[in-house]
């Protein structure tokens, strides 16, 4: 019989909804039940495309026995923390302050208060490297609410007190200057690993915010070490097994630091975010590799991940069925000797395992291999190779698809939707602004109320119930002015200022502090707030970017100061921890740069001196440069006032720091004045 969970949206809830477990989702319900009833509440976190989250829900929540004694003396609450980021960002750093680590699934239980009082991650169902079982777990935690209810209570009141004292200090409200941007250069290249690429030991996970700062920083100030570093890391990834070398798109992470096993699943967000790094890296130098990568990785999201409404679906499933009924990780991705054979006949075989790296004592789980692109000696068939890829991709087609995570989250929406119009715009590639379009199409129709005020997430066209946080209204707000600067409509730049007004109004304190979530947002027992990028842009630091380009686009200074004064916090921490605070850099370069704003005027959009003007603009590389096209006359967009054509001409206006420069119809020219590097 379904539980609670049978009504929610969120697939991952919607996994456990067949579950002996009697779940609640995350409401005042369940903790009214918890008094009622005078028992502690077990918070259950994860996600869908969690490994070690299905390896628990099967071991222990789909056991009987385990459920039942959950059912008698706890309050079960079950959270997707891709619908509840602040509920997972409140409890997860509890787990680390108490812990030193944390990580998914996140087992936490509480008082009827929703304070934490003991935590944990996985547990096995039996006792197994130092962890209890999880029985054991749950037996202690109910004696000691039987038995010490009021330790129990002070403890709870002691962490709740101690987070409550972690108030962030972020320093002053002024941004970094070149000082703190070079010292944060300085302290990734400690960090760097020149053998492989990528910062840090394994696991490795791809460092597009990073790699981000490491283009404009080189864009900006000529540093040849930065482009490097990011060049160098672009590549290994892509010829690593991180890279699906078959369909595109990348896994969330090498579980070695050869980028050889990926841990499988694919992220919206990471995909959106690298496609993007690879779009502006080939911007930067003209990569072959990188435009392939750019292409395919865009080319991935919108066949693999596109929502029948338009928008984007969350994830693709780590595991999926080996063949035989049991799920297993990477079956879908994976090849032995035999199998290419199978597929591809002993000649083209022998080919593809060179080529891909396939070998007979594989690289991954049972001799099967992750296929790569090692480094090739000689000469290699392009055509050959390209006939082995299409016939491998139909044979894969065939195997058993992993599970996707089809809810719909608005702020990694919004980082595709500015991947998307991105690529498109430098690739001559319209369908892909067109996917960008409707998806921002969706988040407007449908996350979108009347009071601008946006939904986290969607599923299946039903609009879900949570409301949004800061990412989802920074993110959102970066891929509408993305495609503002792509298709001069000047109706994104006008949502994208609805959005930012809720950030400014309900997100930013009076010393210019961000949080995560709104001021009249639903209570938890701290208000989150992280500003340090980590999968994701932070809210802080996305909040900071958005602010910055629109204030840019439309001379508003509030935004501008706003901006200002949310990049104290990277001033703070870029020196200290660059890695950590990757997008916060790149804005920040931005900001140092101006950034730069390039109107472009002509007879009619499609004029093609007009189009050429404007396309140069898109791949001019100072960090952060805003973009506007139109007609003159035009109010599409406020950089377009009183711009007027050269001699009927079309022509372009290049402006910075409250200067502009002659306008000018040579594109070469204009090249040149959007080339970043400074003087």
């Amino acid at each position: 019989m379904p539980n609670r969970l049978a009504h929610e949206t969120s697939p991952y809830l919607l996994q456990h909804a067949d579950n002996p477990v009697d779940w609640w989702p995350w409401s005042e319900e369940a903790f009214e039940e918890a008094r009622r009833r005078d028992v502690p509440v077990l918070l259950s976190v994860g996600y869908s495309s969690c490994h070690w989250c299905h390896v628990m829900a099967h071991e222990s929540f789909e056991d009987g026995a385990t459920a039942a004694y959950l059912n008698e003396h706890f309050v079960s609450v079950k959270v997707d923390r891709e619908e509840r980021p602040d509920v997972d960002a409140v409890y997860m750093e509890a787990v680390q302050a108490a812990t030193g680590q944390g990580g998914w699934p996140m087992t936490v239980f509480l008082t009827p208060e929703a304070a934490p009082f003991y935590f944990g991650t996985y547990f096995p169902p039996a006792p197994r490297h130092g962890m209890p079982a999880f029985r054991q777990v749950l037996e202690g935690v109910r004696q000691a609410w039987a038995d010490r209810q009021e330790e129990v209570a002070e403890v709870a009141g002691k962490i709740v007190r101690d987070l409550a004292g972690r108030e962030l200090e972020y320093g002053d409200t002024r941004p970094p200057g070149a000082d703190e941007l070079a010292q944060a250069l300085l302290g990734l290249t400690r960090e760097y690993d020149p053998q492989r690429g990528g910062f840090g030991g394994a696991p490795k996970f791809p460092p597009s915010m990073v790699l981000e700062f490491l283009l404009r920083h080189h864009a900006r100030t000529g540093s040849e070490g930065a482009l490097q570093m990011a060049q160098d890391t672009c590549e290994r990834m892509a010829r690593g097994g991180i890279y699906d070398q078959l369909g595109g798109g990348f896994a969330r992470y090498s579980v070695d630091r050869d980028w050889v096993v990926p841990h499988f699943e694919k992220m919206l967000y990471d995909n959106a975010l690298l496609c993007r790094v690879y779009a502006h890296l080939w911007r930067a130098t003209g990569s072959g590799l990188a435009r392939r990568v750019a292409v395919e990785t865009a080319d991935f999201m919108v066949r693999e991940l596109r929502t029948e409404e338009g928008g984007f679906a969350s994830a693709l499933d780590a595991d999926s069925d080996d063949g035989s009924g049991r799920h297993v990780e990477g079956a879908a991705y994976v090849w032995t000797p035999a199998q290419l054979e199978e597929v591809l006949g002993p000649e083209d075989a022998e080919l593809a395992a060179r080529y891909f790296g396939v070998t007979d004592e594989g690289t991954f789980e049972h001799g099967s291999s992750v296929l790569q692109l090692p480094q090739q000696e000689g000469v290699v068939d392009a055509g050959r190779i390209a006939s082995i890829r299409s016939r491998l991709l139909a044979s894969r087609a065939e195997r058993p698809a992993p599970g996707r995570d089809d809810k719909v989250v608005a702020a990694w929406n919004g980082l595709a939707v500015a991947a998307l119009a991105e690529t498109g715009a430098y690739f001559d590639r319209p369908d892909l602004v067109e996917a960008a379009i409707g998806a921002a199409d969706l988040l407007v129709r449908l996350h979108m109320d009347e009071r601008a005020r946006l939904a986290r997430t969607s599923r299946d066209g039903q609009v879900g119930s949570h409301t949004g946080v800061l990412e989802d209204y920074a993110d959102v707000a970066e891929g509408f002015l993305a495609l503002a600067s792509v298709t001069g409509e000047g109706v994104w730049l006008e949502f994208a200022g609805f959005l930012l007004d809720h950030v400014l109004i309900r997100f930013t304190d009076d010393s210019g502090a961000l949080y995560d979530t709104a001021a009249d947002a639903e209570k938890l027992i701290r208000r989150p707030q992280d500003p340090t990028d980590n999968a994701t842009p932070s809210g802080w630091t996305a909040a900071a970017g958005a602010l910055l380009s629109y204030a840019a686009q439309t001379g508003s200074e509030p935004h501008r100061t706003a901006a200002e004064r949310a990049l104290g916090v990277v001033k703070a921490l870029g020196p200290r921890v660059p890695r950590f605070v990757g997008w916060g850099l790149a804005v920040a370069e931005a900001f140092l740069d101006g950034p730069r704003e390039v109107a472009v005027v002509g007879p009619a959009l499609d004029d093609p001196a007009t189009r050429t003007l404007h396309r140069t603009a898109l791949l001019g590389t100072a960090p952060g440069a805003v973009v506007a096209v139109g007609t003159p006359g035009s109010e599409e967009l406020p950089l377009l006032a009183d711009r007027v054509l050269v001699g009927d001409e079309p022509a372009a206006y290049v402006c910075r720091n409250f200067t502009c420069d002659a306008p000018t119809t040579d594109p070469e020219r204009l090249r040149g004045a959007l080339s970043g590097a400074e003087a």
